[in-house]
This record gives structure tokens, C-alpha cells and sequence, in this order.
């Protein structure tokens, strides 16, 4: 593949062969930009259940499920009535052309148990939607919750709405820090005989067709403990009172150490990604120097047996023997196929990271003042996107920097500041990397559409990236910066590119894409558009 001069032929071709397509969208009041791509909301659109009619301003990556149902966090232009822009997770029914909605919003008041009439005040990740229901979950914070006996408590939670078709039905809690509350003992963390509660729960939770949400869980008992567990949540409506259950946590036993010694334990897990009845998650010995671990999946029922897919040992497709080193946590999976990052080998390259500009203005000085800017981190120079076919046992290179593109990790500085508000994991705030990836299957075979950058000597280019068949089609380009943005948005300003593409792992389903997108006029910091987007390539 060139990412050279060429790009520019390769991407009005894409444009104008009719390689895009997508079925008929009634109601889709929102236009079709150039190439084929349906607008789900944009700049220019009034957040549902906005008091005050104000418009969305910046959004996050989307997920999107086989039915084309999306789901999107974002934020308004103006302010709340308290004087704060409006935070919120929506979605939108593209199939049925139906308007967005509105799930929650930092007007909405938080799921029982809530006794201290507490709304939300942040959602600090990308929502995210079931395979094939409608089904949401989210995470949420907010001021204590419960009040008892002199105490308050509950500030982070999980939160669904099962079947969340239209603007009707309410959400539920499905995880919170009230396990060590009287009364809501089946929230705290499994294992013990004194009630313990959650910590916080980074990262983005993940929801089943069946109403299972899947997440990752932090804990303190003497010392910071971490794991992977889950909660049947359909009963809840009923007055269900299910309890999490455990899948591997600080406790767990790596099930194949490998070059570790026997009765090695977890040392760090990930957000899990979860179909009905199963989840898959990268865990590790040591989350900054791994020696072993690897990417595991199990049943989400009592006393799972963890089966290990791909490990620290596992041989590199066309990589002479050498095996893997690093393994990424953004893992896209739909019950027979796992897409992920890897690198592999020793040989390093140096990075030079600048803190952001734009957000929670607690975090940027923070980040200014422990690091500054020109920060220097080193990347393996040897990294890559994979495909595993769980049935089959394949292993698939889907594409590399040896060869096609600079690299595929893009980094943010996130986390609590000393002091300081604003959105984050509970996780004090560092430079972290992460990989964009997902997968829809259909037929026995996997479609994959990726996240990469690279350098065509005029500067670094983002694009996304698809392989239809590893090794038989070629890859397509499907989007990148620089591209005129009315190939996304007819009402993208004239001559305006696209400058920034966001993909998540729960992006692509049942050949259904959604992506979050800006576009800018060069010196026009007013003068753009951003939104959410979706086509079925």
C-alpha cells in the first residue's frame, strides 16, 4: 500500500468508484455526505432534553451495534443552566431513521439506590452497546448517592438501559462503590466476609444482549487490587438484587505462567470486551515490565475456567519466531473473532509527546507541570494489528510498520489530578497509550477496519484502514485527515479537511461503521464542524 504521493488519487477514487455503500436510511434529516457517509447528529443539531435548546459541540468515539442503533457521548456548545456545558450520552436508531436521544445527562438524577436526590456530573467514558440488542451501559460519576448513619457514599458507578431503543424506559445501576453500604452488599467486590466496595471502574464497561454487563474493577484491601468481573442486570427491574461475580482478579492464578513461575498472579487487567455468555480481557503479571500473561477468554458464570488465546510466548505471524511483548488492552471481539494491537522484538523508537490544549483545564496544567511539553516516551519499533479466529486457532497479521504505516498507538494524558476535578478513572492521571481497532464477522470471515498513522513526507497523516480477507483483498482506505470534509458532512464548511478521526472497538458491527469526526478550516479555530458518522462499507 502507498501512503505516499498517492494518496491523494487513491482517496477520489474511493470517492467516486462507489465503494461505499449504504442501505436506505428513512429519516436520516441529517444528509449524506460525498462518499456515502449519514451524518447521526453534528454541530449543528440541539441535544435532546437540552433546557435551553443548545447545541452538540465536541463528541467521542461511538458504538454502534448490528442493527445500527449508536451510541456517542458528548458535550454542548452552551451552558446548563447551572452555567456548565451539558454532558451526556445519547443514541440513535440510523435502520429506522428515528431522532437521537437522550440516555443521561448531567441533569439527569442518578439510578437507585439514591436517597440524597444526587444527579450525574461526568461520564467519563465511551458508552457502549450490546452485539445485537439495544442494550447500553456507561460509567458515571456523581456526588455520594447514599446517606446513612453520618456517612454518604457511592461517587462512580456503571449504568444501563436495557433495550434502549427510543426516549422511554429508565436507566438501572449496575455497579457502584456501595458494597460495603448495609443493604447493598451484592455490589461489593466477591470474596469477602466483610463487605468491601469497589475503588472505581476504569475504562468503559461492556454489555451483553442478555443483560450481562462485563467491567473492570479496582479495590483496595491493605494493598490496590484490580480484576475482571460481571452482573446479570435484566432481573434488576423486578427488584432483582444479583450479585458481581468474580472472573479473575489480584487473587487469580495466570492459568499458563510460561516464563513465570508457577502460582503467578494477575497484576493488572483491562476492560473487558463480552457477547452473551463470554468475555475476553488482556491480563498481566506487571502492567509496565509484563513477563508473562496474555489474552484470555471465559465463560461469565460461577468458577470460570480462563482459556488463554494469545500469551507472552505466542509466536508473531511472519515474524521468524519471535514472539510477543506487548500486548494492547482495546480489544474488539463478537463471540469468534479478536482483533488487537501487538508489538514484538527489542529495537525502540522515541517519541516526543506535547500535553494537551483542549479539556479539563486542572489536567493540562498538570500535565504541564510534571512533564511539559516534548515529553519523550519509547514505543516498540515493531508493532501491528491482529486477527485471531478463535474457532480455527488462526492468528492473522493484518497490517504492520515494518511495512505499511509509522505506527498504530495514539497517546492522551488522563486521570485524577492532586487536587483537581474534572473527568477521570479514579486512576492517577499519566501519559497512556491506546490502539483503535474492531471487528464485525459474518460467515466465518472478519471484516477489520483500524486506526493508523503515517508520514507521506508533508507531515503525519491519520487515516482508517479495512481488510476484508488477510492476505487475499487488498487494503482499503476508507478516511483520511486531509480528505475534503463533505465526503462526511454536507454541511462541513467549504474547503474545510478532515483533521481528526476517532474509531473505538465496539465501532464496527454487523457491517455497520460508526466514527466521530472534526473537520477545520487551517487558522479558523470557529470556522468547523465535528460529529458522529456511519456507513456500511
Amino acid at each position: 500500500m502507498n501512503t505516499g504521493p498517492m494518496l491523494n488519487l487513491v482517496s477520489m477514487m474511493l470517492a467516486t468508484a462507489g465503494l461505499f455503500t449504504i442501505p436506505t436510511v428513512q429519516g436520516a434529516d441529517n444528509g449524506k455526505g460525498r462518499s456515502g457517509w449519514h451524518t447521526v447528529v453534528n454541530q449543528n443539531d440541539i441535544m435532546p432534553g437540552a433546557p435551553e435548546g443548545q447545541t452538540f459541540n465536541s463528541f467521542n468515539q461511538p458504538s454502534v451495534n448490528a442493527r445500527g442503533i449508536v451510541t456517542f457521548r458528548a458535550r454542548s456548545r452552551g451552558g446548563s443552566p447551572g452555567g456548565h456545558p451539558l454532558h451526556g450520552i445519547f443514541a440513535r436508531d440510523m435502520a429506522r431513521g428515528a431522532p437521537a436521544f437522550l440516555l443521561a445527562d448531567t441533569l439527569t438524577p442518578v439510578p437507585d439506590p439514591n436517597n440524597a436526590g444526587t444527579d450525574f456530573n461526568e461520564f467519563p467514558a465511551f458508552p457502549r452497546i450490546a452485539m445485537r440488542s439495544a442494550n447500553i451501559a456507561t460509567r458515571g460519576n456523581h456526588p455520594p448517592v447514599w446517606v446513612y448513619a453520618d456517612t454518604r457514599a457511592g461517587t462512580t458507578g456503571i449504568y444501563a438501559r436495557l433495550s434502549a431503543r427510543s426516549d422511554n424506559g429508565d436507566l438501572v445501576t449496575g455497579a457502584a462503590k456501595l458494597g460495603a453500604v448495609p443493604g447493598f452488599e451484592f455490589l461489593a467486590v466477591p470474596g469477602y466476609l466483610d463487605p468491601l466496595s469497589f475503588d472505581v471502574f476504569p475504562g468503559a464497561p461492556a454489555i451483553t444482549d442478555d443483560g450481562v454487563i462485563a467491567f473492570k474493577g479496582n479495590y483496595t484491601d491493605n494493598t490496590a487490587k484490580t480484576g475482571v468481573f460481571f452482573r446479570q442486570l435484566d432481573a434488576i427491574a423486578e427488584g432483582g438484587a444479583t450479585a458481581v461475580m468474580p472472573i479473575a482478579n489480584s487473587g487469580t492464578e495466570l492459568p499458563e505462567p510460561g516464563r513465570c513461575a508457577p502460582g503467578t498472579r494477575f497484576g493488572s487487567t483491562a476492560p473487558p470486551s463480552a457477547v452473551s455468555g463470554s468475555l475476553v480481557f488482556v491480563g498481566l503479571d506487571d502492567e509496565e515490565q509484563p513477563t508473562c500473561g496474555g489474552l484470555y477468554r471465559a465463560p461469565m458464570a460461577a468458577n470460570p475456567a480462563i482459556k488463554t488465546l494469545v500469551s507472552l510466548e505466542t509466536e508473531v505471524p511472519g515474524s521468524d519466531g519471535q514472539t510477543f511483548n506487548r500486548l494492547g488492552e482495546a480489544l474488539s471481539y463478537d463471540g469468534r473473532f479478536v482483533t488487537f494491537w501487538g508489538a514484538w522484538g527489542d529495537d525502540r523508537r522515541t517519541l516526543q509527546l506535547k500535553c494537551p490544549r483542549e479539556g479539563n483545564q486542572d489536567r493540562i496544567a498538570y500535565c504541564l507541570q510534571a512533564f511539559g511539553d516534548d515529553y519523550e516516551v519509547e514505543v516498540p519499533a515493531h508493532q501491528g494489528i491482529f486477527l485471531l479466529d478463535i474457532r480455527r486457532g488462526l492468528l492473522s497479521r493484518i497490517a504492520d510498520n515494518d511495512t505499511n504505516f509509522s505506527g498504530f498507538l495514539y497517546w492522551n494524558f488522563s486521570g485524577r489530578v492532586p487536587g483537581g476535578g474534572g473527568e477521570d478513572d479514579g486512576e492517577f492521571a499519566r501519559w497512556r497509550a491506546s490502539s483503535f481497532a474492531a471487528v464485525s464477522g459474518s460467515g466465518g470471515a472478519a471484516r477489520v477496519v483500524f486506526k493508523a498513522h503515517s508520514d507521506n513526507g508533508a507531515g503525519r497523516l491519520d487515516g482508517l484502514y479495512m481488510v476484508r480477507r488477510p492476505g487475499q483483498v487488498p487494503m482499503q482506505t476508507l478516511l483520511q485527515t486531509g480528505m475534503p470534509g463533505d465526503l462526511l458532512d454536507t454541511e462541513a464548511p467549504a474547503g474545510a479537511p478532515i483533521t481528526e478521526i476517532g474509531l473505538e472497538r465496539d465501532g464496527y458491527r454487523g457491517n455497520w461503521l460508526a466514527i466521530s469526526a472534526k473537520m477545520a478550516v487551517e487558522g479558523e479555530i470557529e470556522d468547523g464542524m465535528a460529529g458522529i458518522y456511519v456507513i456500511h462499507p
